[in-house]
């Protein structure tokens, strides 16, 4: 069993959904983690492969779990900015205030990296703007440092009181 395990990364990767819904079948582990902590279904998101995203959630795959830096499929497309899976993470449940290591959230890799169409879902479903670091700063204060314009108007017109 630990053979096709190791075979589910790669082909979550390469977005091989023939050879991933075999895997499912033969009842691989849809979480099985590399050296890293990354599962099948944060490389498939950070590699911008939305079907075999899809396989694997639709087959049970945990939708929040994070790679040992605590950094989620979500903090992951958010950083990249892939706001077709982001959108398919968010309707599947994905936990939109979640915080990896330092305390960052899907909302501030968003805000920082300018990726202004996930920070817009990620806002219009309800995302925490008050959530703060371990520094003390918020998603408005990342978009400020980079420079983001539209992502600080953005993050304006949605501020918890």
């Amino acid at each position: 069993m630990e053979h096709i395990n190791d075979l589910i990364i790669p082909a979550a990767r390469l977005g091989e959904l023939e050879v991933l819904k075999e895997l499912v079948r033969r009842g691989a582990d849809l979480n099985h983690r590399d050296e890293k902590g990354y599962t099948p279904l944060i490389i498939a998101c950070y590699n911008n492969q939305l079907e075999a995203a899809k396989v694997l959630i639709d087959a049970g795959a945990d939708i929040d779990a994070a790679d040992f830096g605590g950094n989620t499929a979500l903090m992951g497309v958010s950083f990249k900015g892939y706001p077709l899976i982001a959108k398919m993470l968010i309707e599947n449940g994905a936990n939109l205030n979640l915080q990896h290591g330092n305390g960052g959230t899907a909302l501030m890799f968003a805000a920082m990296f300018g990726r202004n169409e996930v920070l817009r879902l990620l806002l219009e479903n309800g995302a925490d703007t008050l959530v703060v670091d371990q520094n003390g700063q918020r998603a408005i204060e990342f978009a400020a440092l980079q420079g983001n314009e539209v992502g600080i108007e953005m993050l304006q017109a949605h501020i918890q009181v």
